[in-house]
């Protein structure tokens, strides 16, 4: 029997879209103006205040040009 994805399998996707944010080296204003995603959002999601829907972690790698894939 194959193990059940984790809450750390989600946190790794989350941490690896906030490095990615960072890495852009892109401001804040101008990744949520691109990505359509309200600055506040994305500043409390930087700031580990809040998490982000399924929906909002789309536009953002959407406009960083990432995909999400799900390992076999």
């Amino acid at each position: 029997m194959e193990p059940q994805h984790s809450e750390r399998d989600s946190q790794t996707i989350i941490d690896d879209l906030r490095q990615a944010i960072t890495a852009s080296g892109l401001t804040e204003y101008r990744i949520a103006k691109e990505s359509n995603v309200p600055q506040p959002v994305l500043n409390r999601f930087l700031s580990e205040k809040r998490g982000i829907s399924l929906e909002t972690a789309a536009k953002l790698c959407t406009f960083l040009k990432l995909h999400l894939t799900k390992n076999p």
